[in-house]
């Protein structure tokens, strides 16, 4: 049996990319914007199926903070987003000079909390400074509420921005992830469920919308012959050898989907039999999750070990795992600002662990996963 790494979610080729590639080299279209990035955003608004239109861009938190500045953040406002989140769900608040009001995750989805929600907007308003928006998270390609949350915007008039990063390939009621938000977030990071590289894209309600989105990006350059800018902008777009990969991607993208939940399912049957491990898996019938990574809690009590001895013991035979992501109300630069639920995220960061789950993991990989699984819980 092979002792080479295994990675928790590499990107895996579906063998297509290079021919896109190729085709910029051929035609010379090696700068930021050209025919693969114009595909690229079609293939994406086709796979999406909402009528929406897809800007694509040089990183998820490219998409962030231009879809904050879209739904007109500025300095002094006050943003609310998911605590249990990557930090690149918040980061872009603090680029603008807002606050950020951190949410608590609920016990169903890990994603952010109804009731914690509500019970914040109500104080923030008391206080005298409503929320401008919501940025709510599909955290491992898990849907969150999209109702329940969807139905507390309209209520108080302020706008999601859906952070679906993780989730391309996620459906709700079979209506695909990213597409329930005033603006929406994708990313093609390496380790997404597909990649550009790096790479991001925002999805949008209307064409104006996509457009203003797209002329942030590209400097704001004005509409003349000479380079006149009126307003600040930025250097977001992606690159036309970047979309070219993408567009390959595209083309496997089901495929690495159902690869993934089948990396889910040999994960729930491992476990199965394990008291006090339990796996995140959908709510109910109507969420599908792309199951982008395979995650688990442990419980001390009942095992009598935690998520770091097993993260431990995968590290020692060369395969990588990794902790849940740390809240952001527990980080360092964000712990001085508001939060509001109780302990659910931090008992999620301290009990949990992100399992290998690429789409390129071979029979060899997961036998070696299931020795190490089987050891640990055995000794």
């Amino acid at each position: 049996m092979s002792d080479s790494k295994i990675w928790l979610s590499s990107p895996h080729m579906g063998g297509t990319e290079q021919k896109y590639v190729q085709e910029a080299f051929d035609t010379n279209w090696i700068a930021p914007l050209g025919p693969n990035v114009n595909g690229f955003e079609k293939d994406l608004e086709s796979y999406l199926n909402e009528n929406v239109y897809v800007g694509a861009l040089s990183s998820g938190t490219a998409a962030i903070h231009l879809g904050l500045i879209l739904l007109g953040i500025k300095s002094g406002d006050e943003v609310i987003c998911q605590s249990m989140t990557f930090s690149a769900s918040a980061n872009p608040i603090l680029y603008l000079g807002a606050t950020p009001v951190f949410i608590d995750s609920e016990k169903e989805t890990w994603n952010i909390c109804p009731i914690a929600l509500e019970e914040a907007i109500k104080d923030r308003i008391s206080k005298g400074t409503k929320p401008k928006a919501i940025i709510a998270v599909h955290l491992y390609g898990m849907p969150y509420k999209v109702e329940e949350i969807n139905a507390i915007s309209k209520k108080y008039e302020i706008p999601v921005l859906e952070d679906s990063a993780e989730a391309l390939g996620s459906y709700y009621k079979n209506q695909k992830c990213g597409t329930f938000g005033e603006i929406g977030v994708l990313s093609f990071n390496g380790n997404k469920i597909i990649t550009t590289s790096g790479g991001g894209a925002i999805v949008a309600k209307s064409k104006e919308t996509k457009d203003k989105a797209v002329f942030l990006s590209t400097q704001a350059r004005d509409n003349a012959p000479h380079y006149q800018h009126s307003e600040v902008g930025y250097n977001y777009r992606m690159s036309n050898i970047c979309a070219g990969i993408g567009r390959g991607q595209m083309e496997v993208l089901d495929s690495h989907v159902h690869l993934r939940r089948a990396m889910h399912s040999f994960y729930r049957d491992l476990f199965s039999k394990i008291d006090g491990v339990i796996v995140l898996t959908e709510m109910d019938d109507n969420c599908f999750s792309n199951h982008w990574l395979s995650v688990i809690t442990i419980d001390r009590k009942k095992i009598g070990k935690t998520a770091e001895d097993l993260r431990i013991a995968f590290e020692q035979c060369n395969i990588e795992s990794r902790p849940l992501w740390k809240p952001m109300h527990l980080q360092p630069i964000f712990q001085s600002y508001p939060y509001y639920g109780n302990n659910v995220a931090e008992s999620l960061f301290e009990n949990g662990l992100c399992l290998p789950s690429g789409s390129n993991l071979t029979m060899d990989d997961k036998n070696r996963i299931e020795e190490v699984i089987t050891t640990f819980f055995k000794s």
